[in-house]
């Protein structure tokens, strides 16, 4: 999900926490990430982006379930990011991210199987010297994660109506935003999510094995942003979850077992440094 999130929201630092409370199925999730990326001009209007990303999440089971789920507790992901960013004509730039990954719950020395690679290529329209200044990401993005052998669309649309509202739609996020002085208020549409390498293979009833972990949320939520800067800001969000699954799968993605697939709660908050 990284380079997604840099070509669609340009977070140059972010720091944030995130926490899922227990619901039914007795799993409650909180989540550590931090984000840096370092832009480097390369020639006149064209940047070479360095940074990365990194995610803890620490899951607690208060239910029991057909096997050990101590190696399900913590998980990491650690993303390096190598952007370029170049003016493709008058209208459009051009945006080229390559993002290798590790994802695992690291139970031992790193493996193979922990290593992923994501890949986007986007053009960005901004157009901001008017009444209602608007800006266009469209692209292609290929994520190793998937199991699909292909590029999945990219889009995002944000247009700033009146001067008091905005909203976004997207593939990732969507949302309708009021803005007063400093600050904004809005009710948006996200997904968030996590697949990670299970290191120490999961036995489970009639054979199965687990060697992936996967969550795939869609949130609906309500965020505040308070800009201390015009880049830099603080944050929170709170929401449900429409949809959730936290799901074992098999060396081919394949489903053996659901964890999870009741609502929750859903809170995040943190700071963030952003180009727009």
């Amino acid at each position: 999900m990284t380079a997604t999130c840099i070509a669609q929201s340009s977070d140059l630092f972010r720091v944030e926490g995130l926490n899922i409370p227990k619901n039914d199925a007795g799993i409650t999730t909180t989540r550590f990430k931090g984000v840096l990326n370092i832009p480097f001009e390369v020639s006149k209007e064209t940047y070479l982006i360095i940074g990365s990303e990194y995610n803890f999440f620490n899951i607690k089971y208060d239910k029991q379930f057909p096997f050990d789920t101590a190696d399900l507790e913590r998980l990491h992901i650690l993303d390096l990011n190598i952007g370029y960013v170049t003016k493709w004509n008058e209208n459009w730039r051009l945006i080229a991210i390559l993002t290798p990954r590790l994802a695992s719950n690291f139970s031992g020395s790193t493996l193979s199987d922990d290593f992923f690679f994501n890949a986007t290529a986007t053009l960005l329209k901004s157009v901001n010297n008017t009444d209602k200044p608007f800006r266009i990401i469209a692209g292609l993005s290929f994520n190793s994660t998937t199991g699909l052998p292909f590029p999945l669309p990219i889009i995002s649309y944000y247009k700033k109506f009146h001067p008091n509202w905005s909203y976004t739609m997207g593939t990732t996020r969507s949302n309708l935003k009021y803005h007063w002085k400093k600050q904004s208020l809005q009710l948006a549409l996200l997904l968030d999510g996590y697949f990670i390498n299970v290191q120490n293979n999961i036995e489970l009833p009639e054979g199965r094995v687990g060697s992936k972990l996967s969550l795939s949320a869609v949130v609906s939520g309500l965020e505040y942003q308070y800009r201390i800067t015009d880049e830099f800001s603080f944050f929170a969000v709170a929401g449900q979850t429409l949809y959730q699954s936290a799901i074992l799968r098999g060396d081919n993605q394949q489903r053996v077992f659901t964890l999870n697939e009741e609502s929750n709660l859903y809170f995040r908050t943190g700071f963030k440094l952003s180009i727009f």
